[in-house]
């Protein structure tokens, strides 16, 4: 199993608080090892096997308890009868209908440490949010970052190696099973977890019977990735192409892949004014190996593939991501972490002229401004502003 100290560190700092312990994320990104890497490290720190309750709905010993009478029957028969603290893993629990009952009546009537992963948004609302408000803590899980990528392919990070790594990086993305895997079936793999993410997670979970409309929207999201979009010009593109839809099928489709983790909107914000702009949005796709899957291979778009990696690993970073408006001009993003602001342009090429410096400059306060090219320079800043490529800025402690 490929480690995630980051991660890990996570669940071990919560555990044996009174918070349940919620794992998100796209499918395939390391749910399922993370939980077994503390169930491993429980184990190490001596806690008895017999205290320590896995479940992963999607295996064959546990597929058919999908309801929350089975569910409740079954941990009658796992729970130890002795009182003692019991740890629970419980993996792609949405797929049981009413378990956050279960869940909290656990949570409620044994000593317990739980700890539950899940692939779709909706399991943090509804229900759970009314039973368990401020009882639980999400933990957000990405594909892995390239510091893990490096790690995964034994990569020194000052190795003469890491440009062509990021080459691979940017090119295939970061799933565990793509990265280790051989270049020959790299895309046969992502080609596999693209199909699971679409059919199994947001369609048919949906009811969506006919995915026509669902994989031209991938499509069109995954080749404008960092570009303002709206649903009345997602409607219009696919008119143009034959495809007749509405606006209200699309608003209901965006939901649906944000729920499934494989795009995330980032609003508008307006710094001067201090508040979000009711108008287009952007959308970042969770990985760019999915994202080359998606527009069916094709090269190109090196700015806004570059502008998809900054996004992802602020997302990764623990930022909040906003787009900057100030006055006419765009600010990339927008990074909030607690007391901390980063201001972020992302240029692929820098320009001959100061374009992308002087829109930072005109933001009058101090926080941090930066700006990540996808080529390196020599020159170091620019007015006083970092000028930081992409590979030393992905490898930043």
């Amino acid at each position: 199993m490929f480690q995630r100290p980051n991660y890990l560190k996570q669940l071990i700092q919560f555990k044996d608080t009174d918070f349940i312990k919620v794992i998100t994320g796209v499918r395939r990104s390391g749910k399922s090892v993370l939980l077994m890497l503390f169930r491993e490290y429980l184990l190490q720190e001596k806690v008895p096997e017999d205290h320590i309750v896995y479940m992963n709905f999607e295996s064959f010993e546990y597929q058919t308890i999908t309801t929350e009478e089975k569910f409740r029957e079954k941990l009658e028969e796992l729970l130890p009868k002795d009182n003692q603290k019991v740890y629970l893993l419980f993996d792609e629990i949405q797929v049981v209908e009413g378990w956050q009952r279960v869940i909290n009546g656990v949570r409620v009537s044994f000593p317990s440490d739980i700890v539950i992963t899940g692939s779709n948004a909706n399991m943090l609302s509804g229900e759970l949010a009314t039973l368990l408000s401020g009882r639980y803590i999400e933990i957000p899980i990405y594909p892995l970052s390239f510091r893990e990528f490096l790690s995964a392919k034994k990569i020194e990070s000052t190795s003469r190696d890491v440009d062509r790594a990021y080459d691979e990086y940017e090119k295939y993305g970061g799933f565990p099973s793509v990265v280790i895997a051989e270049k020959s079936i790299k895309d046969t793999i992502l080609s596999g977890i693209f199909d699971t993410i679409v059919l199994n997670d947001v369609a048919m979970r949906s009811g969506i019977k006919d995915s026509t409309v669902l994989k031209l929207m991938i499509a069109f999201l995954a080749d404008n990735v960092g570009q303002l979009v709206n649903t009345s010009k997602i409607v219009n593109t696919l008119r143009s192409e034959g495809v007749e839809t509405s606006s209200h099928t699309v608003s209901r489709y965006l939901d649906l892949l944000e729920n499934g983790y494989l795009f995330y909107r980032t609003k508008q914000y307006d710094i001067r004014g201090r508040e979000y702009l009711r108008t287009n949005g952007k959308y970042f796709i969770v990985d760019t190996g999915l994202r080359r899957n998606a527009v069916g291979k094709k090269e190109g778009n090196y700015s806004n593939r570059l502008e998809n990696i900054v996004y992802i690993e602020l997302l990764r970073r623990g930022y909040t991501v906003d787009v900057g408006k100030l006055d006419k001009r765009e600010i990339d993003f927008v990074a909030r972490k607690l007391d901390d602001v980063i201001y972020v342009q992302v240029t692929y090429e820098l320009p001959k002229n100061t374009h992308e410096t002087d829109n930072l400059l005109n933001i009058k306060d101090n926080y941090q401004k930066i700006v990540i090219t996808g080529r390196y320079h020599e020159v170091e800043k620019i007015d006083g502003i970092p000028i930081i490529y992409i590979v030393d800025w992905l490898l930043e402690e």
